[in-house]
């Protein structure tokens, strides 16, 4: 059988405010419901496939949600701020109100593929060394990267406080200043520090995959989607 809720209990789970403010946006006929107006907080409908409105604004229902950001330079990915707006200032306040967290932060310089959940095992999975998923960086450097420092980031690089060299997974030239390195870690300024130990400088960074997922052509700087299916079995192909 169909999993059936009240309006009031939907609404309050999918973070349009505590009850009783939910139960007052029904009462004054700012819902609808699979097209229909609606004023009585406690009818039930089921979960399933469920359209609404909250003020002319249209959502479906989602028991966790899954999103992809396109990050700015200048944002933070922290709740509690120090020097730059926060990236969950970009999403519609319901999905903070479910305390949607960023899977793997990016510095506030950095650009690019952020996923964003309130899924705690899904989470976990994309986000524990353990199960080393891929991210792909387009790095811009400030000088010229030739094939011999290609060759040793992908043998390793010895950085500072680690105990072994650390090597890319893969490592493409794409142009004199440009290259796409692809890691399975997560160290801190990893990218910039193994730049570093080739005698170069990060001058750019944008995360531009992760896993199987490539940051969309057409999703906006500071733009946000749901993950579709696809999208996740993407992710759960890593």
């Amino acid at each position: 059988m169909a999993k059936k809720l009240p309006l009031e209990r939907i609404l309050h789970n999918q973070g349009f405010g505590a009850r009783k403010l939910c139960r007052i946006m029904v009462w004054n006929n700012e819902i609808t419901v699979n097209g229909a107006p609606c004023d009585d907080p406690n009818a039930e409908f089921e979960l399933e496939n469920l359209l609404y409105t909250v003020r002319g604004e249209e959502w479906s229902y989602r028991e966790k949600s899954y999103l992809m950001l396109h990050k700015p330079s200048d944002y933070e990915c922290s709740h509690k701020t120090q020097h730059h707006p926060t990236i969950y200032s970009l999403l519609p306040h319901p999905l903070v109100v479910r305390d949607v967290q960023c899977i793997g932060r990016l510095d506030e310089d950095t650009t690019g593929l952020i996923l964003i959940s309130d899924d705690g095992q899904f989470i976990h999975r994309m986000s524990s060394p353990k199960h080393k998923v891929p991210k792909v960086y387009e790095v811009t450097c400030k000088h010229p990267v030739d094939e011999s420092q290609i060759a040793h980031i992908l043998k390793g690089v010895q950085l500072v406080d680690e105990d072994a060299p650390i090597a890319a997974l893969a490592c493409t030239r794409i142009s004199d200043h440009v290259i796409h390195m692809t890691l399975a870690e997560g160290k801190y300024h990893q990218v910039k520090r193994m730049i570093a130990a080739i005698s170069n400088r990060v001058e750019g960074l944008k995360r531009i995959q992760i896993g199987e997922l490539k940051l969309p052509d057409d999703l906006a700087v500071g733009e946000w989607r749901w993950l579709t299916e696809s999208d996740m079995a993407k992710l759960n192909a890593t």
